[in-house]
């Protein structure tokens, strides 16, 4: 490997990082340093130069964000392949933890004249500490076999979740209060199945519309109804679910599902009076409340704000987790939290029984090993600055854009953003063309529960916005940089 040129000037003001970050670009660029060479350690390198070790690894972080080095925390920093990202496929509406996820356009492979495949739900795995990850699975291998997980999961894995759910969010459970799932979707039949089981035939869930497609079909899968409810300023109207639990007979509602944090996906969170607000409404119509912690860990603006089921007291809220976003969809990981209902702890657990265990017990082991030695933790934080860099870009690229036009939302945490279009028409055309120049996003109306748009709400309003969901976490700066100017370029001015 040839070594990097750099001359960096040492005046005031001249802005070491920035120099550092032009001539590794440069040399990369120019073919001087090649895809799979390895980069200089952060500390020989500003040995050499007679840096701050942290200016370099200032420096390696924005070439990182930007696609041109790949950062492997227990390995060397090496160059990146500056090709397109392969399309992964979105999983169905852009979580991707939904068994029967439809395939990407793309497909498995690279797609002819792809540019970037922007499907939401996509995060990037490039932080991953490879050395703890590849400990965890060493010591999970050591483990004599068994002839199968515990039902409702390792203890070791459900103790771990508890723990990093009372540092990360504040929820105070039990490892006995968890119960391990093949992630959300198969979280959400479980509580499908106990609500049937404690209720009856016709128990009717409340949604968000537009939501999770995926979310609500397991719920039907599994005897449930889901019930639209609009949203107000991108989260939960609570006039209307105040209205659906008030009704008499089989028309109330049994449960809501919502996501507080960061609604998926128009990315709005509900302050905490309005929190409160949900958890009195739903004690009154002895209601569940289903809480889809979904992005909690990506906040960009704002602080976090608390857990729904935090501030329940641990009578009804069931909060559902998933680990795809915050590592990867590979493992197909997730778990509920239970709260003290006694009828409802008893029914998820037969129907844990019925659905058997579908988590095998080393991923489960890796897992729970992966979390004791703090490298979520470690990892959650090194992604969150990967994306709130990603964010600036779209932000940079789409924030001023005629708002007649169309207007950028949903950028205030998580993986994603919405580009709102006057109606469907325009986001239908604007799908195709972008298909058609090789960028990859996703309609608003697949997350619409009318995905025409023409099935009015309970106010008799149209079903949702219009527009494209973008996901910029899972993709480098090159070739997000490229998809954006293609999005301004077909939206116009």
């Amino acid at each position: 490997m040839a070594e990097p040129l750099i001359l960096l000037d040492r005046r005031p003001g001249a802005g070491l990082v920035a120099q550092l970050v032009a001539a590794l670009r440069r040399d990369i660029l120019d073919g001087r340093l090649r895809a799979g060479d390895a980069m200089p350690s952060t500390r020989g390198l500003a040995r050499e130069l007679a840096v701050a070790r942290s200016t370099v690894v200032a420096a390696y972080e924005q070439l990182a964000g930007e696609g041109y080095l790949e950062l492997r925390q227990g390995a060397a920093t090496r160059v990146a392949e500056l090709g397109p990202r392969q399309a992964q496929g979105p999983a169905d509406g852009g979580r991707s933890d939904a068994p029967d996820a439809p395939a990407s356009p793309a497909g498995d492979s690279p797609a002819r004249g792809l540019v970037a495949d922007l499907s939401p739900g996509v995060p990037s795995t490039v932080r991953l500490d490879e050395r703890a990850w590849r400990a965890a699975w060493r010591a999970a291998a050591a483990h004599p076999p068994s002839w199968s997980p515990p039902p409702l999961g390792v203890p070791a894995l459900r103790t771990a979740i508890a723990e990093h759910l009372r540092s990360a969010r504040g929820v105070h459970c039990a490892p006995e209060d968890v119960v391990v799932a093949a992630g959300t979707s198969e979280a959400l039949a479980l509580v499908a199945r106990a609500l049937v089981a404690l209720r009856g035939a016709g128990v009717r869930v409340g949604v968000e519309d537009p939501g999770y497609p995926a979310g609500r079909r397991a719920l039907e899968r599994h005897g449930a109804a889901p019930v639209p409810l609009p949203l107000a300023d991108g989260g939960l109207e609570l006039g209307a679910l105040e209205r659906a639990l008030q009704r008499r007979g089989r028309a109330r509602l049994d449960a809501v599902m919502v996501t507080p944090s960061h609604q998926y996906p128009l990315g709005g969170r509900l302050p905490v009076a309005d929190r409160l607000a949900l958890l009195e409404l739903a004690a009154r119509a002895d209601a569940f409340v289903v809480e889809d912690d979904y992005d909690s860990e990506f906040r960009h603006t704002g602080a976090p704000l608390p857990a729904l089921a935090s501030l329940d007291g641990g009578e009804r809220v069931v909060l559902v987790g998933s680990f795809s976003k915050v590592l990867t969809p590979w493992l197909r990981l997730g778990y509920l939290v239970l709260p003290a209902h006694a009828g409802l702890r008893a029914a998820v657990a037969t129907a844990r029984a019925e659905l058997d265990t579908p988590v095998a017990g080393p991923v489960q082991l890796a897992v729970a090993d992966y979390l004791g030695r703090g490298a979520l933790r470690r990892h959650i934080a090194a992604t969150r600055r990967e994306y709130a860099h990603r964010r600036r870009l779209v932000q940079d690229a789409l924030g001023d854009l005629d708002p007649e036009r169309a207007r950028l939302t949903a950028i205030d945490g998580g993986l994603h953003a919405v580009l709102e279009l006057p109606d469907r028409a325009a986001e239908r055309e604007l799908v195709a063309r972008l298909g058609e120049q090789g960028v990859i996003v996703a309609p608003l109306a697949q997350y619409a529960v009318h995905e025409d748009g023409a099935g009015p709400d309970a106010a008799g309003r149209p079903a949702g916005p219009a527009g494209i969901v973008l996901g910029y976490a899972g993709v480098g700066d090159l070739a997000l940089a490229a998809a954006l100017e293609r999005i301004r370029t077909a939206v116009g001015p």
